[in-house]
């Protein structure tokens, strides 16, 4: 039977960064996925934002390592040379009504450490994007966008150059504690296992299922996920705007609103929406196009519905209930006290990954 010192299950950014990070310290690291490469579900159909951390409760894990993640992945991103623009963001009251909203995030933005962030009037709106329109909005100067794919690929060739084993196309349909590690089995080859020492269960999507392969009542811990699917429309003309534009947000932060979004090509693209699925499927239903030039267009002027195209979608692993839900980061205990569960890794979790990889070595240093 082969063995590996840390099997970490999932290669998404979460998992890659977890890689690269523990690739620094420790030997002989594995990490199993799925699908036939990195990054194929949730790290790779998302805005590709650079999130400030003004949205998430005070002491979250979201806020905290978001706001530590946006610093330590421009870092990231200028020694590495990966194409990134720090556009700048406006969230924007799109009326009188919408103010108390933005200023509660004002204020929670500023609890959580966020810098150069700042409330504006609608005049200020109008010079900073003259195509934006509002009562107010908040000014994230800090926000912007990156190239995740390249961003994914020097992680993988980091962790590859440290000695990490990646087995893609490598399903994970059986984890069992075994004299202090896991003996883990797999989907596409009944008769092939692993032995591990530590495992790391980063597998999004999946990362409930996971959890409870590994025996844990993913009901009683609150790991149950459901998914929410996201579609993206782009626009067919040159974009009118050149910073990053979002709606007052909704209650609970179901979604962010339908945003705007300018990638790097110039291309401009709206979304994600909030829709909950009982199945992973990535078709974009172009009926929803009215909708989409609607919301777009109370915050932004001069876009014509003609011209949006429906684009791709994501799926968010939201982790089931009402209200708003942190990350889960556990170390589990008894049987499985060397496991690491990472559980409901949605936004801002592209814009945090780099953090979520230090926070877990911390994690596993403690353990191995």
């Amino acid at each position: 039977m082969d063995e590996a010192n840390i099997t970490i299950i999932g290669a998404g950014a979460i998992g890659l960064a977890i890689a690269a990070k523990l690739s620094e310290k420790f030997e002989d690291i594995l990490v199993v996925e799925k699908e036939e490469n990195y990054g194929r579900e949730t790290s790779g159909r998302n805005s590709e934002v650079i999130h400030s951390g003004i949205y998430y409760p005070e002491n979250s894990l979201k806020a905290g390592l978001c706001v530590d993640g946006s610093i330590k992945l421009y870092e990231f991103l200028k020694k590495n040379s990966i194409p990134f623009l720090k556009t700048g963001k406006l969230i924007i009251a799109s009326d009188s009504s919408e103010i108390i909203v933005i200023e509660k995030l004002f204020e929670n933005g500023k609890k959580n450490g966020v810098e150069n962030i700042g409330i504006i009037d609608s005049e200020k709106i109008k010079k900073i994007e003259p195509n934006a329109k509002g009562a107010a909005a908040v000014y994230l100067e800090n926000a912007g966008i990156f190239d995740t794919h390249s961003y994914m690929k020097k992680l993988f060739y980091k962790s590859q150059e440290s000695g990490v084993m990646f087995a893609f196309c490598s399903e994970v349909n059986r984890i069992e504690p075994s004299a202090g590690g896991f003996i883990i089995g797999f989907k596409n080859d009944d008769g092939y296992k692993i032995k591990t020492n530590f495992l790391i269960n980063c597998a999004g999507l999946n990362s409930d299922k996971i959890a409870e392969l590994a025996g844990i009542d993913i009901l009683k811990k609150n790991y149950k996920l459901q998914y929410c699917k996201g579609s993206y429309f782009s626009y067919s003309k040159p974009s009118p705007i050149k910073i990053l534009a979002y709606p007052a947000p909704a209650e609970h932060l179901t979604g962010l609103g339908v945003h705007l979004t300018v990638d790097l090509a110039g291309r401009l693209r709206f979304g994600p929406d909030a829709e909950y699925v009982d199945e992973i499927e990535y078709k974009v239903n172009p009926d929803k196009k009215n909708s989409f030039y609607r919301s777009a267009s109370k915050i932004i002027s001069g876009l014509y519905e003609k011209n949006f195209i429906p684009d791709c979608a994501g799926i968010r692993p939201k982790i089931k209930g009402t209200g708003i839900k942190d990350f889960i980061i556990d170390c589990e205990t008894g049987d499985l006290e060397k496991m690491i569960n990472l559980i409901g890794i949605e936004s801002p979790g592209l814009t945090a990954s780099l953090a979520v990889a230090d926070f877990v070595q911390n994690a596993v240093s403690l353990k191995l």
